[in-house]
């Protein structure tokens, strides 16, 4: 049962009063948009409680908006009437180590009479979490995520980002050190710490920190959680990262595609099943160690994989990311250990807390967490309902197979454009009931808009035009 009114004055107050005192004046409200930007309403401290009480008003036409601030329109959403409300979720309100004197919190929306706006995308997380529990099945996840820093404009006179001479930017890398190296650790490791310390001190619980494969790249990975806390700590482990590298002159960009021909930023989304404490990743006589409810959960996932592309790599640039042999997942397939398939299923050591899970490779940083994470979960309970299957695991490179090879298999190549995926998604029955039309209705819309957009555009154009708006 939610708290009372009264109940939410008082706590709000209280919350207030200890922000207050670690010298915080001002809370920086956020949600996520279909195009996968974090968009907010900050207030001040003092404003917290009325803030809990009344919410804070916004425009529902956000949730149209491109990720160039462009506005499209759906059936249901768009144009200049209408108000929403803000409400902070008090649970989550979290003072920012890397922003002095601010605190951040998500938040839910519901329109002016109090009703849940159909449109919330975090609203959609929770009821996907709730229908899981609803099943007996209790889900934690996670998320790797990954950056590349560069010197920031005017630190060392480099070129203007964004704008009709980003594709002639010149990006200027603070590290020279090889992939995973430890020269490159050397190189920015006040940096890193302050990454590290910073998120600590957010509560925010890390399990790796390192550098990546292309220039100037780092991956942070944190620990499982509740769906919804994972996709609230996805939002605030970006936005720490980029405060942090402001704060040393440096700039962080979650792109799917930085450069166009490199290799591009992922989000793994990492996923594990359990009913009560019962892992069922860890079925001791079963095939893969898996029980037979996550192989049908799983099953869903990658049976829905061309149409979740839609929701996990939302933009043109992330099909500049998602080719073969790159590490990001292109085909349909699952595997044991292949970091090659779209489906990763992680066995980890025996007595690893965090093993004995699967990983989702082929989503990146341009989605929403909270639409992510609610459409696998319906994937998933779809396929535990109608008995999904699970075929032969594939190991090694889908992509050195030979096309006949492939088809012999049953390997097919997931959606290579926006066009392609948001086709499938607008074929997906499974992803518009979980959604409602309101939220379906809009996702679709903003996919439409962005893959038009982009149309005539060149890979470089594509690259220089959103690596700077994740």
């Amino acid at each position: 049962m939610e708290p009372g009114p009264a109940q939410q004055w008082g706590d709000a107050r209280r919350t207030a009063a200890r922000l207050d005192a670690e010298h915080v004046r001002a809370i920086a409200l956020t949600w996520v948009d279909n195009a996968g930007i974090a968009r907010t309403k900050t207030v001040p401290t003092a404003r917290l409680a009325p803030a809990v009480q009344r919410g804070v008003g916004m425009s529902p036409v956000f949730d149209v908006f491109t990720s160039d601030d462009a506005i499209t329109a759906s059936a249901h959403l768009g144009g200049p009437d209408g108000d929403l409300r803000l409400f902070p979720d008090l649970e989550r309100v979290t003072v920012l180590a890397a922003q002095p004197g601010w605190a951040w919190a998500p938040v839910d929306r519901y329109d002016q009479l109090g009703t849940p706006h159909p449109g919330c995308q975090r609203r959609f997380a929770r009821r996907m979490v709730d229908r899981a529990a609803d099943a007996g099945l209790v889900l934690r996840m996670g998320f790797e995520t990954e950056w590349v820093v560069t010197r920031a404009p005017g630190a060392d006179g480099g070129g203007r980002p964004g704008g009709p001479a980003g594709a002639r930017e010149a990006l200027e890398y603070p590290c020279a050190g090889p992939a995973y190296s430890m020269t490159r650790v050397v190189e920015l490791s006040d940096y890193l710490r302050d990454v590290a310390e910073a998120l600590a001190l957010q509560d925010i619980d890390v399990l790796q920190i390192h550098p990546e494969y292309a220039p100037g790249q780092f991956e942070v990975s944190t620990a499982s959680a509740d769906p919804l806390r994972a996709a609230d700590d996805l939002i605030l482990v970006r936005e720490t990262v980029r405060a942090v590298s402001q704060r040393h002159g440096l700039r962080a960009s979650f792109a799917p595609s930085v450069v166009a021909g490199q290799v591009g930023n992922g989000c793994h989304l990492h996923l594990s099943l359990h009913r009560g404490e019962r892992s069922l990743h860890r079925a001791p006589d079963a095939e893969w160690g898996l029980d037979p409810d996550a192989v049908r959960f799983l099953g869903g996932v990658l049976e829905a994989m061309p149409a979740l592309l839609a929701v996990g790599c939302p933009s043109p640039a992330s099909y500049l990311r998602l080719g073969p042999s790159v590490w990001a997942g292109a085909y349909r397939c699952w595997g044991v250990e292949n970091r090659e398939a779209a489906l990763r299923l992680v066995t980890g050591a025996p007595g690893d807390p965090d093993g004995g899970h699967a990983e989702i490779k082929p989503f990146d940083a341009a989605a929403n967490p909270y639409l992510a994470v609610g459409a696998v979960i319906a994937a998933g309970l779809h396929g535990l309902s109608t008995g999904a299957e699970l075929p032969p695991p594939v190991s090694g490179d889908p992509g050195v197979l030979g096309v006949r090879e492939r088809a012999r298999r049953g390997i097919v190549r997931l959606p290579s454009s926006l066009t392609e995926a948001t086709d499938r998604l607008a074929e997906s029955t499974v992803l518009r009931e979980a959604m409602g039309e309101v939220l379906y209705g809009a996702v679709v819309a903003v996919r439409r808009a962005e893959a038009a957009h982009f149309a005539d555009s060149e890979p470089d154009e594509i690259a220089a035009a959103t690596r700077w708006r994740y």
